[in-house]
């Protein structure tokens, strides 16, 4: 992403990286999600960042909060409280449940200051330069933080480097370009809910490919988040 977008090479700077460092604590926090929960657990509770949005819009972006915010929010806690009510089976894709619904519960809450973030650097800037920096020095953050775990490496193959290629170029840097150009435009509970149609999808693909499938419990919660979401922002 530093060699293919210029603009991610300029204007780094305190707040910048201050951003960043949530933003790679999002990164991590929500890989590591997907390595002891479901994926559609580690998404779902990822996507409850409008929670979290309606407090930090108003205190940092100075933004206003609706009657529709806080149906938002009480729809969003009570899709929340159904991942950690009964008991969420150990599989083979989850081998420990709680521990990792609780990484993508924090990973919820960092993507939220993320967006708030890049929000207010793309609205005191003329251009995105600052806010791709901002993406560009999460990445090398979060690179830094799991290196340690990545040595020594014992085998590299072509697949692996395709791999790594495609999610670097195509599943970060367009797709951070494209949230920090569009960051400018769209206040910051909305963005975070336009984001939803990942999550929507991420059950069907993980069954299609893995056959994993969440626990009755987590479904519910999950349509209560992505639904209360949508709902707030077909109403906006």
């Amino acid at each position: 992403m530093l060699l293919l977008i210029p603009t991610a090479r300029r204007g780094w700077t305190w707040r910048g990286f201050a951003i960043a460092i949530a933003y790679a604590l999002t990164l991590v926090l929500f890989v590591t999600a997907n390595k002891l929960t479901t994926s559609a657990n580690a998404i779902f509770l990822q996507s409850t960042a409008p929670l979290y949005l309606l407090v930090l819009g108003p205190l940092i972006l100075k933004e206003r909060i609706r009657m529709a915010d806080i149906l938002l929010m009480t729809v969003v806690a009570c899709g929340l409280a159904c991942f950690f009510v009964g008991h969420e089976p150990v599989r083979a894709t989850a081998p420990r449940p709680f521990a990792g619904n609780v990484c993508a519960l924090m990973s919820g809450l960092t993507y939220a200051f993320t967006i708030t973030g890049l929000r207010w650097v793309s609205a005191h800037s003329k251009t995105n330069e600052s806010a791709m920096s901002t993406v560009a020095m999460g990445n090398v953050l979060a690179f830094l933080i799991c290196l340690p775990a990545a040595l020594p490496v014992a085998s590299f193959t072509a697949g692996d480097a395709a791999a790594i290629l495609y999610l670097g170029i195509f599943q970060i840097g367009l797709a951070y370009w494209l949230l920090g150009a569009g960051m400018r435009h769209i206040p910051a509970v909305e963005s975070g809910t336009l984001l939803l149609a990942e999550p929507a999808f991420n059950p069907v693909w993980t069954w299609l490919v893995h056959g994993e499938r969440p626990a009755a419990l987590a479904i519910v919660g999950g349509a209560l988040i992505l639904v209360g979401s949508a709902v707030r922002a077909r109403v906006q």
